[in-house]
């Protein structure tokens, strides 16, 4: 779509929003020091964001930023899903996914992320959960529960926020300890034995309320409901059987303490833990039809034939301390977090899909036992993170802050040589317990920044931030049983830096970003701004290349250049919230993810991508009990680079799926032109809607009917073109009917209550046409409530 056709949509409607008569609407006070929206006293209806690190009206905030409530993140989490991967298209331009199970969630914002699955991958999307920041791809994963709000940023933020944000944050904010008694909660039970429970209480521990806690928990399980049905050998200690894998149990523990021994001092101390094990993610040989991105008549997502990766066996543990420190001497507040994070935990998968045709008359394995088994573990890692704020007051005309951080994640990640033991590697075909490779990655990082906004007149106020950032990133192999030296080049791979030493690679760079915005108060009740901003992903070292003996591949730091204007608007009374908003950015040495024939992850540079597109967002109650909200994003994305060429999944010199690509071959491999194609998992739009209404019994009793449907539109899963390797159409519905009493309801739920089946992942390094699918339908029930 046309950049003009973005533009006139979005010119309609904010016209449309601008007829509309306003009604006046009270702002809600503003708290500089504030770490989470407190809309306690807010007028109803009223948006309140943190995205410019106070607790502001999303009116006077010049960027995009769509909000999530807790009552919708219960809904879709309702039948044990992932919260984390459940956010994918619940608001405009955000896509979710993962090709590793629930321990390693990708993040897309307007097009821009990363489809790369190693350990040590960086994405472009940040996750900040209750101020600290989780940069590791598992730190990434633990799960949010007990929240308040999550706030969507979108564009760069690097300014406030660092590097590896030059697509957005996503910003979760738990429920807080208070000096009242207060607490939420939600219990269900669905198909598979699922059950997820979610809940949070805390109060005073003592009697002034100087000191206060906040404890969170949440529990989710479901029984295996996948059968593999291989009567093969196995290499590993597969053992087949019925209902062998598809479940998890997830159990996690969040506890917070509040000190507050004066109006100008507080202390926040939390922690939290984590034990997790499961599945990882399955993945269906043959399931997509040869010539179509179809799924097969016989396709049945509860069988497999695995003949190796123990039935995906997974498990995880993480635990964290965090501890933020506010002073408000009066002019500015002083702000410290202090945090530690640690993980630890492995995972495996046959990513080939399984070891013969289960469907569609597949090609059988080129190797006896063991072609596509794939197993990372992490041994260990631990995260420091250390920022300190100065902020002024968010009064008067002028408004400032400034700050500092420093960051430094250290791990080791092991690979099991036994993933691959193709005939043509020199790795054998012999299964050997001790084969696997060790590496040691280290990431410190510092950054000063700067942010002030002033009210050039009433209606017209100018903000501006900037930061400068150094980013230094090492990878060292520690063990490796088969190879003294790795294979490096003399010289470096193209659109790559040199990794040095043939064990050893370390990249480092300095870089700034910046911020630019003007917001225009047209009413009380309406604003429109414009933003230009730039951001930039850090270099990246893919240390997985060390499996094969090869030298690791690189790729240097992208930046983003990105122009967005908007309006939002409040109207009758705050009944009603319309956003809406046009963007265009522009990536320098954009950072791409590719495979190799051994099916390893490879690291390069393209020239340059670009994306525009426009969103749309309501959240309205037009009448008395019905509440409805809608999103919509519209968007194009296109990779510039004319001499990358991006490998084709195939086997034994044939491919299987239908490129739509020039391709050149060399000897048995295939490479794709990818110069002009649209970014991997970057949706051409996506639809979402959730309403509500209920239906008064008297008293404070109801019943109700709710639901929440999204539309995903033509989505590539990879780097290069194919009819295969692409979705179309997928949508999901969820639905709910039931009783309320007070603050407390019990309904019955559905979840994919079409039963339908979507294509949201493959693995194309061989012709095995490996799908990954979204889950079955579930029924259950639900008993939710909250007290203050």
């Amino acid at each position: 779509m046309k950049l003009q056709k973005f533009a006139a949509i979005l010119l309609a409607g904010a016209a449309t929003a601008a007829t509309v008569p306003f009604a006046s609407a009270q702002t809600a006070d503003t708290t500089p020091a504030a770490a989470t929206p407190d809309t306690a006293g807010a007028p109803d209806g009223d948006i309140i964001v943190t995205a410019n690190r106070r607790t502001e009206n999303t009116l006077n905030v010049p960027v995009a930023v769509s909000v999530l409530r807790s009552e919708a993140i219960r809904d879709f989490q309702a039948a044990g899903a992932d919260t984390l991967l459940s956010l994918s298209g619940r608001v405009p331009s955000l896509y979710v996914e993962s090709t590793t199970g629930r321990i390693f969630p990708r993040f897309y914002i307007r097009g821009l992320g990363n489809i790369d699955f190693y350990l040590g991958a960086s994405q472009p999307v940040s996750i900040i959960q209750d101020d600290v920041v989780k940069e590791h791809v598992v730190l990434k994963s633990n799960p949010a529960f007990d929240i308040a709000q999550v706030e969507v940023l979108k564009g760069p933020q690097g300014s406030l926020f660092g590097r590896n944000t030059t697509a957005g944050i996503i910003k979760f904010d738990s429920a807080q300890p208070s000096a009242n008694w207060q607490g939420q909660g939600s219990l269900s039970y669905g198909s598979y034995n699922s059950v997820n429970a979610d809940v949070g209480v805390g109060g005073p521990l003592t009697k002034d309320g100087t000191i206060s806690f906040r404890l969170s928990g949440l529990y989710q399980r479901r029984d295996d409901w996948i059968d593999n049905v291989y009567t093969g050998p196995s290499d590993d200690g597969t053992v087949p059987g019925k209902n062998v894998m598809g479940g998890f149990e997830e159990k996690d523990v969040k506890l917070q303490l509040l000190f507050k021994p004066s109006d100008a001092f507080s202390l926040r101390l939390s922690g939290h833990v984590r034990d997790y094990n499961g599945t990882a993610s399955i993945f269906y040989r043959g399931s997509i039809k040869v010539g179509t991105n179809a799924v097969p008549p016989s396709f049945d997502r509860g069988v497999v034939s695995y003949d190796e990766a123990q039935n995906n066996t997974q498990a995880y543990k993480s635990q964290g301390v965090s501890l933020k420190a506010d002073y408000d001497f009066g002019f500015a507040t002083l702000t410290s977090i202090t945090a530690w994070e640690h993980a630890s935990g492995f995972s495996r998968g046959d990513t080939d899909g399984g070891a013969a045709a289960n469907f569609g008359g597949v090609t059988p394995n080129i190797c006896a036992v063991g072609c596509g088994q794939s197993q990372g573990r992490l041994r260990g890692l631990d995260q420091w993170t250390q920022e300190v704020r100065l902020a002024s007051p968010d009064t008067g005309r002028f408004k400032w802050q400034i700050g500092g951080l420093y960051f430094d994640a250290r791990d080791k990640t092991e690979f099991d040589q036994r993933s691959f033991f193709l005939t043509n590697n020199s790795l054998g075909t012999t299964p050997n317990p001790n084969n696997f490779v060790l590496l040691r990655n280290i990431n410190t990082s510092w950054a000063a920044f700067g942010q002030i906004s002033y009210d050039l007149t009433d209606k017209l106020t100018l903000t501006a931030g900037g930061r400068v950032t150094n980013d230094i990133k090492s990878t060292n192999l520690l063990l490796h049983p088969n190879f003294a030296t790795l294979s490096v080049p003399a010289t470096a791979p193209t659109n790559s830096y040199a990794c040095g030493a043939a064990t050893y690679c370390r990249l480092s760079d300095t870089q700034p970003s910046w911020d630019v915005s003007l917001l225009y108060k047209l009413d009380p009740n309406v604003s429109v701004y414009a933003r230009y901003a730039r951001g930039f992903r850090g270099p990246t070292v893919q240390g997985r290349s060390a499996v094969f003996a090869s030298a690791y591949s690189t790729a240097n730091s992208e930046k983003n250049t990105s122009y967005e204007g908007g309006i939002k608007a409040t109207f009758a009374d705050g009944r009603i919230n319309v956003s809406a908003a046009g963007f265009y950015y522009d990536i320098d040495n954009i950072q791409l993810n590719g495979n190799d024939s051994n099916g390893n992850g490879v690291l390069f540079n393209g020239n340059k991508g670009k994306g525009y597109g426009a969103e749309f967002e309501i959240e309205a109650r037009p009448v008395n009990n019905f509440r409805v909200t809608a999103g919509l994003s519209l968007l194009h994305t296109e990779i510039n680079a004319p001499n990358v060429y991006a490998q084709v999944g195939a086997a034994g010199g044939v491919m299987s799926q239908t490129v739509l690509n020039p391709t050149v071959r060399i000897g048995n491999n295939y490479y794709a032109n990818i110069n002009g194609n649209p970014f991997p998992n970057a949706p051409d739009y996506n639809i979402n809607v959730s309403a509500r209404y209920d239906l008064p019994l008297g008293g404070d009793s109801k019943v109700f009917v709710a639901g929440d449907f999204n539309m995903q539109g033509k989505t590539n899963l990879v780097l290069y073109r194919s009819v295969e390797y692409t979705s179309d159409g997928n949508y999901e519905l969820g639905a709910k009917i039931g009783y309320a009493f007070g603050k407390y309801e019990i309904a019955a739920f559905a979840r994919n209550l079409t039963n339908r089946k979507n294509l949201i992942g493959a693995i194309d390094t061989s012709n095995y046409r490996a799908g990954i699918y979204n889950d079955p339908r579930v029924f259950g029930v639900m008993l939710s409530g909250s007290f203050r």
